[in-house]
């Protein structure tokens, strides 16, 4: 997946909220892509979900996989984009279930800022967001890079 095609699924789901994650999302705080990408995890709040699956069917994707209320894919024959929903509070902060059983992801109200992607703004999630995420699990090389890139630029501490 390239920055065009990240800018055209951005541009088609406005004014919907999405926020990048993933390694779009750290490619974005670092306002550079460092490699290539298989995909783009989009969060997304949850009540906006119709319209944004219709603004993307615009597009030509369509749901290839359904492992809701956690995530679903859906795919164009060529990418796919990675959907999180996200329930939003008052004050900002938002939850993702984890799983069917009640288990959730917690994003405090001030990971959600903005990044770049080919010199245009974009919404995403904050670096300690990111590095929250990458815990619990071994790190592919891939992972292993895109902390070492936020420790870089950010100074941020990383558990690997």
């Amino acid at each position: 997946m390239d920055a065009r095609t990240v800018l055209r699924v951005l541009a088609a789901v406005a004014p919907n909220e999405v926020w990048l994650a993933g390694g779009w999302g750290i490619d974005a705080l670092l306002g550079r892509q460092t490699r290539d990408h298989g995909d783009l995890d989009l969060l997304h709040r949850s009540e906006q979900e119709p319209a944004v699956r219709r603004a993307l069917g615009t597009l030509g994707y369509h749901e290839t996989l359904d492992l809701r209320p956690v995530r679903f894919v859906l795919s164009d024959g060529a990418t796919e984009l990675d959907l999180h929903p996200l329930v939003f509070a008052e004050n900002g902060s938002a939850t993702q279930k984890a799983d069917g059983e009640g288990a959730v992801f917690r994003y405090p109200a001030d990971c959600f800022v903005t990044g770049s992607v080919d010199g245009v703004e974009v919404p995403c999630i904050s670096a300690a967001q990111q590095i929250f995420f990458h815990q619990g699990y071994a790190p592919r090389p891939r992972d292993l890079a895109d902390m070492r890139h936020l420790r870089e630029a950010f100074g941020a501490d990383t558990h690997f």
